[in-house]
């Protein structure tokens, strides 16, 4: 899950820079423009391997946490769609407003504040994005910590039960000495009660030989 969290952060990093270049295209002009272009391409790629990255270590992680990360990955895809929607617009859009070399003063200045309003429209996408990602990985923390407290919260249950399994052996083990002792009091005690009316039919008879020979 760490190796999870370390893409996650540099894909935010990643397409806060993309972001941030959209918004400049509008801007540039010339070789400037093709520049920035040409990084954005290499940073929506290198962003989509990053996302089949975190896809594949997603399939290497337990079931019980397994939803949570897809249902952020698909967040994520989302959020790279968009980016590379505005991208081809950022493009698009430069490429029609340049198409007349020839535009007058005010048409000039309604291009001025089209690329500020894109500007800023791009900063508070920028900022929701960076927002939406912090509360990602903030969630991502608070599930780890949960996991981490459940699984304790399973080994001490663990522990708890091999310790009354231990209790119940021995409990076992002692009623099974306290069985065998008993049964041993009780066949001594059978033993001693025929000793005992052995002795008592004996005494009986010498008293009943006694009496028979003093009369005759």
């Amino acid at each position: 899950m760490e190796l999870i969290q370390d893409y996650e952060q540099q894909y935010a990093v990643q397409t806060a820079e993309i972001t941030a270049q959209i918004g400049r295209i509008a801007l540039a002009s010339g070789a400037e423009r093709n520049k920035l272009i040409s990084d954005v391409d290499r940073q929506l790629e290198e962003s989509q391997e990053l996302l089949e990255q975190i896809g594949l270590e997603i399939r290497d992680i337990p079931q019980n946490s397994r939803a949570a990360y897809t249902s952020r990955l698909n967040c994520y895809q989302a959020e790279w769609k968009r980016l590379q929607q505005e991208f081809n617009n950022a493009k698009v859009a430069r490429s029609k407003a340049g198409y007349d070399s020839s535009v007058d003063d005010f048409d000039e200045i309604g291009i001025q504040e089209d690329q500020k309003r894109r500007l800023l429209d791009n900063t508070e996408r920028l900022e929701r994005t960076s927002n939406y990602l912090n509360d990602a990985y903030r969630i991502s923390v608070e599930t780890e910590q949960i996991g981490t407290q459940v699984l304790a919260d399973l080994s001490q249950q663990r522990e708890t039960i091999q310790r009354s399994r231990g209790r119940l052996r021995e409990t076992d083990a002692d009623l099974s000495r306290s069985s065998r002792i008993l049964n041993s009091m009780i066949m001594r005690a059978m033993r001693e009660k025929f000793i005992l009316v052995a002795v008592v039919v004996a005494i009986f008879l010498v008293l009943i030989l006694s009496i028979y020979f003093s009369i005759s």
